[in-house]
């Protein structure tokens, strides 16, 4: 049986300017471009990349963003369009690995980059309008096809063609998945929010988010 291989099918920057979106001006970086690189990514992120909305995106916890290209099908089928390089705004378009498959406090090697998940990507009005449906935000959760953020534990060089590969996987095995069930579905399931809250590498924001809904528990 032939492995299954995660890889890089599209690295993808731009930084924020303006778009309209069903007649309506947003300041966003999600529209972005395919490059081969090589590109420098730092700690909140590539260069030549950024966010419009630097409240809800960017920064150390959010530097990178991924999405599977394997999720590209159902949307296409669903919205009835063909999908843009990036769709979703993503960093890294791949191919293989699913929010089912990751957990939070996964390492891998990215280039020369090291980058560390932690947390899964919540969809934004942005993305609504982008495609113009009121309901995107919602059928993105439901789906679970949520794709994740990355921070950067070490600084390097990416290319089109570097190799995304598991470093180390978190012992906790709380997955992209389960994290999402638990917030979105599940809020008042104490101890699911004691398993994500127990994962080091969860972003501050996130963390934030389930202190207060274990403080219903209490």
């Amino acid at each position: 049986m032939t492995e299954k291989r995660t890889a890089i099918e599209s690295l993808n920057i731009g930084l924020p300017r303006k778009e309209i979106f069903q007649d309506r001006e947003i300041f966003t970086g999600i529209c972005k471009r395919p490059v081969s690189g090589p590109i420098g990514l730092g700690k909140t992120g590539f260069e030549g990349d950024g966010v419009g909305d630097l409240k809800h995106h960017g920064g150390f916890d959010k530097a990178v963003c991924v999405y599977s290209m394997d999720h590209y099908p159902f949307w296409e089928k669903l919205l009835g369009i063909r999908l843009p390089a990036a769709a979703f705004g993503e960093n890294l378009s791949l191919s293989n690995l699913l929010e089912e498959e990751v957990c939070i406090g996964d390492i891998f090697d990215l280039g020369t980059a090291i980058i560390q998940v932690s947390q899964p990507r919540q969809p934004c009005s942005t993305l609504a309008a982008r495609y113009g449906k009121t309901d995107f935000i919602k059928l993105v959760i439901d789906s679970g096809r949520t794709g994740f953020y990355c921070r950067v534990l070490q600084e390097g060089i990416v290319e089109r063609e570097s190799p995304f590969t598991l470093r180390e996987q978190d012992s906790r095995g709380i997955t992209i998945a389960f994290a999402n069930h638990i917030y979105h579905h599940d809020r008042t399931n104490c101890e699911g929010l004691r398993r994500v809250l127990d994962v080091p590498a969860l972003s501050e924001s996130w963390r934030h988010s389930f202190h207060e809904l274990i403080k219903k528990c209490e």
